[in-house]
């Protein structure tokens, strides 16, 4: 008996409610993964899986439930076996069973195509993305959500979790609340979409053997592995951020990075942020036209132009003004800037170094440092280590600054043993200084010396009972703010307590994470920024 249009349609959605219900779409799910068909034996014990399988499909989104869906076929606890297929809805993988994966998130389709992001694990807490002003892949897409999605890595996967989108979450045309993904996959938001790719596991870089970079001198491991990235990110031309405490080195190093590029035969220009007042910046950033304000009897270049052709280090970008920070990131994406009080743009081609001693990923949590400046800055980034976490140097550079300040005695095993065993607060520049007095006063220096009354008592950092009275001695003397003061001095407990509780259980990372009360992960991502 025929049927009209109208009737045809509802019968058409109650056969498929019937199928649903009968586990019809659990059974294609199975098939997609690859399942084999089922034993006279196992068929009841099959058709129970198949029909959890279809209630799980239909909690995730009752609408989706005849999208062709690859499964995990997961066994019995403890441990899933993954099948062939990249995408993995609820499983049970625990991250810290395989080693932690580096991956770069492409945005390949959209208002933002080739915005990028690389997450490898270190991050405190998932990575979010949206249009919201919290996510750090910040999306135009007005089919985006505020707070779309999160990616977070885990193991040797990246877990990507759907926040409660409007419009959904989808890998490769499958619509997901919770996937793990290997690499090579397609996310779609909306309107966007994007690649998931999975960096090739470097092998690891041998440190170099040299001992220098430009002026920049070490001879420890720590400085031999870094000379290496600084080479690499010195024959390229993306920005740099060189992070580090007063007196380790950071312009001695943009230094190098600058005489080791393609832009050696340009100029270099230095601007510090914290030696010139707020109310002139903007003019020594971008320059003035005459009569632009009260004093500019004429038309000056600012450091923008100065630099032309070569490279701009902009030292304690930290301190920078939160209004000049736009301003500043206006000027890097555009490649122009604006002179004050002038009504024309004028392009610039400079590569931008920074510097500065703050934690700049604290400033952007606070709120203190725009964090899109901050991403757009950050493509390379260094971190010189402070003397005192690369002991082995400190007799390298004292016999180095020995022989070029011109001493002409010998520098005695006493002098030399006591220099190894300060903290050096102040970091080479102190030690320089430390090296200097001696060799124009000679044994005088010891009764004036910073470092010769300090290391009196235990040497700082090898007791934890001096602590309060090395390393927080040590912080005042530096003078900072309350909140930089309280982050060295945690700091600095957080490095000797890993030390003390990796001791005590014989390295064993699983049993110091359990009696140290914290979870493994966190406890790795402390050893990896404390223990270096």
């Amino acid at each position: 008996m025929g049927h009209s249009r109208w009737e045809t349609r509802p019968r058409r959605r109650a056969r498929r409610r019937e199928r649903v219900q009968d586990g019809a779409v659990a059974s294609r799910c199975a098939w997609a993964s690859g399942a084999r068909p089922r034993s006279k034996e196992g068929g009841c014990e099959a058709r129970r899986r198949d029909e959890s399988i279809a209630r799980a499909v239909r909690a995730i989104d009752p609408r989706r439930v005849n999208f062709s869906l690859r499964w995990l076929q997961v066994a019995d606890p403890p441990a899933p076996q993954f099948d062939d297929a990249s995408t993995v809805l609820r499983s049970r993988y625990e991250p810290d069973s395989a080693p932690t994966a580096r991956f770069t998130i492409v945005v390949v389709e959209g208002p933002d195509r080739g915005a990028r992001i690389t997450i490898d694990g270190a991050e405190p807490a998932p990575v979010l993305v949206g249009l919201g002003p919290v996510c750090s892949l910040r999306l135009t897409d007005r089919q985006v959500s505020r707070r779309h999605a999160a990616l977070d890595v885990q193991g040797g996967r990246i877990r990507v979790t759907d926040l409660g989108s409007t419009n959904g979450t989808f890998v490769d045309g499958v619509a997901v609340v919770d996937a793990y993904l290997r690499g090579g996959e397609i996310v779609r938001f909306g309107g966007t979409a994007l690649r998931v790719d999975r960096e090739s596991e470097p092998a690891p870089v041998a440190p170099a053997t040299d001992q220098a970079f430009g002026r920049l001198l070490g001879a420890s491991l720590e400085m031999r592995r870094l000379y290496p990235l600084a080479k690499r990110l010195a024959a390229s031309t993306v920005p740099v951020v060189i992070e580090g405490e007063t007196g380790t080195g950071k312009e001695v190093l943009a230094e190098a990075i600058h005489e080791s590029s393609p832009r050696a035969d340009g100029p270099y220009v230095v601007f510090d942020c914290t030696v010139v007042s707020s109310s002139l910046i903007e003019s020594e950033l971008f320059g003035h036209e005459r009569g632009a304000f009260t004093g500019a009897v004429s038309a000056r270049k600012g450091v923008f132009e100065q630099a032309h052709g070569g490279t701009l280090l902009i030292d304690e970008i930290g301190d920078l003004d939160a209004a000049l920070q736009a301003k500043l990131l206006r000027a890097i994406e555009r490649s122009e800037i604006r002179r004050v009080g002038g009504d024309r743009p004028i392009k610039v081609d400079v590569r931008v170094l920074a510097a500065t001693r703050r934690d700049l990923d604290h400033e952007v949590q606070e709120g203190r440092f725009r964090d899109d400046l901050f991403h757009r800055l950050a493509v390379g980034r260094i971190e010189l280590p402070p003397l005192r976490r690369r002991r082995g140097d400190i007799a390298f550079l004292a016999k180095h600054f020995w022989t070029t300040l011109g001493a002409t005695r010998p520098l005695s095993q006493e002098l030399m043993l006591r220099w190894e065993d300060y903290a050096w607060p102040g970091n080479v520049r102190e030690l320089r200084n430390a090296v200097a007095r001696q060799i124009a006063v000679g044994d005088l220096a010891r009764t004036t010396s910073a470092e010769s009354a300090r290391t009196q008592g235990p040497p700082s950092g090898t007791d934890p009972s001096g602590l309060g009275g090395g390393v927080i001695a040590e912080v005042l003397a530096k003078r900072l703010p309350l909140t930089m003061a309280r982050a060295e001095v945690v700091e600095a407990f957080e490095q000797l307590y890993l030390e003390q509780v990796l001791a005590d259980h014989g390295g064993n990372v699983v049993r110091a994470a359990a009696a140290s009360g914290i979870a493994r992960r966190y406890f790795q991502i402390l050893r990896s920024r404390r223990l270096r």
